[in-house]
């Protein structure tokens, strides 16, 4: 189904100080990446360095920021706001509204419902869904396909829950969540006590409670506490596999990407980024706004913002081994580094005390009388 590019544009002018250099009645097929954009498609680009891209472009129209509005104006058609990469955000927003298939609606026969379960006004509820007693879902919600709402759990209103999510008992989800398919909140925390060369597990008596906002990717989990519960603020946004431990705390507007583990009691400010499979050990402590690089080991809290980095470098295996190698003997070539070290300083603090013992002389030269 097309949609004309002005009524893309329209649906947009309350949130946006945007201009318009195209024809309004230009019919968009689909939205596209620029290199691959069509004669009707709509682009963007957001980053000059990928200038060559706009000028190949056959994009019907491509969303610019001012400092390349003359370049887009030479090419053809193009919409002009401060930060495109957010408008075309929206606009994909407004794309799927109207193009994607009407949800079902309802409550499905095949659905449990405890009768102490409570729905707000407008709540959907989709084929075998489970609901304990005590639920609480708020209007709204939308409960896909196989999930399981646990006793006294609370789903907040317009909250969106994919097939097969899994809310275990007690556990707290916010308003506008969308919990993508597999998503496990509330699972046992990872807690054992040694005995005798056996585990004696420890019962995980706390709960999971998450903010408003939160975005969680397919097949991640999220523990739940010990004794306190495990936290995530507002605005949180998790891909997809993530593991986050028991009383983990993550501060708001947190984003972490695909495969990223993080252990019990890690504390997590506002505003992070931690990329693809990075790990964060238990009971450390980041502070806000710290962006850390996918893959990298977080062994230490950091308490100062800044980019930070840690891991091998990737190299031929021949060359790993042999580093790798060298690098085990790291703490040997240390320690004999230091005994040179305080051999030279014993050598030179000698020959200053050698040098302090010898008598001073005086030369004195008379000039000759001509």
């Amino acid at each position: 189904m097309t949609l004309r590019l002005g009524a893309i544009f329209d649906s947009l002018a309350d949130e946006f100080e945007a201009t318009l250099f195209a024809d309004p009645d230009a019919l968009i097929d689909k939205l596209a990446p620029i290199e691959d954009a069509e004669l009707a498609d709509l682009s963007f680009l957001s980053h000059p360095k990928y200038l060559n891209k706009l000028a190949a472009s056959e994009a019907a129209c491509v969303i610019v920021s001012p400092v390349l509005k003359e370049a887009a104006l030479a090419r053809g058609g193009c919409i002009v706001v401060a930060d495109p990469y957010r408008y075309f955000a929206r606009v994909t927003q407004v794309w799927k509204r109207h193009h994607e298939p009407k949800e079902f609606s309802g409550i499905h026969p095949s659905a449990f419902i405890d009768p102490l379960a409570e729905l707000g006004e407008g709540v959907s509820v989709a084929a075998f869904v489970y609901l304990g007693a005590g639920a609480v879902i708020g209007a709204g919600a939308r409960l896909g396909e196989h999930c399981v709402i646990g006793r006294d759990t609370v789903v907040g209103a317009h909250s969106r829950l994919a097939a097969r999510v899994t809310l275990g008992d007690r556990c707290q989800l916010g308003e506008r969540c969308i919990l993508h398919a597999g998503v496990v909140i509330g699972s046992d925390g990872f807690g054992f006590a040694p005995h005798a060369g056996r585990w004696e597990k420890i019962e995980q008596l706390g709960a999971v409670r998450i903010g408003n906002d939160v975005e969680i990717g397919a097949n991640t989990c999220i523990d739940r506490g010990a004794l306190g519960d495990t936290v995530i603020e507002d605005g949180v946004k998790l891909d997809n596999l993530i593991q986050i431990g028991h009383n983990v705390h993550v501060g708001q507007h947190t984003a972490m990407a695909g495969c990223v583990g993080v252990a019990g009691s890690a504390h997590i400010g506002a505003h992070c980024t931690i990329g693809g499979g990075a790990v964060v050990l238990g009971h450390l402590r980041l502070a806000d706004h710290v962006n850390v690089s996918a893959a990298s080991v977080v062994t230490r809290s950091i308490l100062k913002p800044g980019h930070y980095t840690g891991f091998f470098p990737i190299d031929d295996n021949a060359a790993w081994e042999k580093n790798a190698a060298t690098l085990k003997q790291l703490h040997n070539l240390r320690d004999r580094l230091k005994q040179v070290e305080k051999k030279i300083a014993e050598q030179l603090q000698e020959q200053q005390e050698q040098t302090a013992e010898q008598p001073k002389t005086v030369s004195l030269k008379t000039k000759e009388k001509s």
